[in-house]
């Protein structure tokens, strides 16, 4: 009989802490949702280089403009599928091939953000770039500009979100698609704050 008290106690004490955890993921999620840009921040701001993460056609539509605009000197691709040159990939893009595709370069070895991140700082240091251009989806972007600043703490970072037409962010809660996008994002971006408490630190590129 004196276990049941102990059990009921620990029943309740677990159900609290899932609550406070489940409330706290709730309140940060919709800080998160209502937090992401709504505009680029320094739109005229010129760096050595503009990096697309590949994972929709605005991004790359975006990256091309800005190279055609002249914010940058190249631009780098990371997270291009093996195989995938750079005219296969405006094609697959609707995109016209232009006069300076001299200038793009593809990284074909990240297969997720963190491998965004090193693939885009071994280009950076090969280069001898000290500043870039971040082009990526607006739900993205945090967790891309944590990654980054990790492996290139002494790169100048320029943030520069783009908004797929996809993506409901006005009433987001309305469009299932949407929310359970900004929901996954949201997580992810946690796990990859926690994770340097589990796994060594990556190691961070020398400037």
């Amino acid at each position: 009989m004196t276990g049941r008290p102990k059990l009921r106690r620990g029943l309740v004490l677990a159900a609290v802490g899932l609550g406070i955890l489940v409330g706290a993921w709730i309140g940060g999620f919709l800080w998160f949702a209502a937090d992401l840009a709504t505009r680029v921040e320094e739109p005229e701001t010129e760096t050595d280089a503009i990096v697309v993460l590949t994972g929709g056609h605005a991004r790359l539509e975006g990256g091309l403009a800005l190279l055609e605009a002249g914010r940058g000197r190249k631009l780098f691709i990371s997270g291009v599928h093996k195989g995938v040159d750079l005219a296969e990939l405006l094609r697959l893009a609707h995109q016209a091939p232009r006069d300076f595709n001299a200038a793009i370069v593809l990284g074909h070895a990240a297969d997720d953000t963190v491998g965004n991140a090193v693939e885009t700082a071994a280009w950076m240091e090969a280069e001898r770039f000290t500043s870039l251009r971040l082009v990526t989806a607006a739900y993205h972007m945090r967790r891309a500009l944590l990654e980054f600043r990790r492996v290139m703490p002494h790169k100048a970072i320029v943030a520069h979100p783009v908004f797929p037409d996809a993506f409901k962010k006005d009433a987001w809660w309305r469009w299932p698609g949407t929310a359970h996008l900004l929901a996954t994002e949201y997580t992810k971006y946690l796990g990859a704050l926690v994770r340097p408490l589990f796994i060594p630190k990556l190691p961070e590129r020398k400037p």
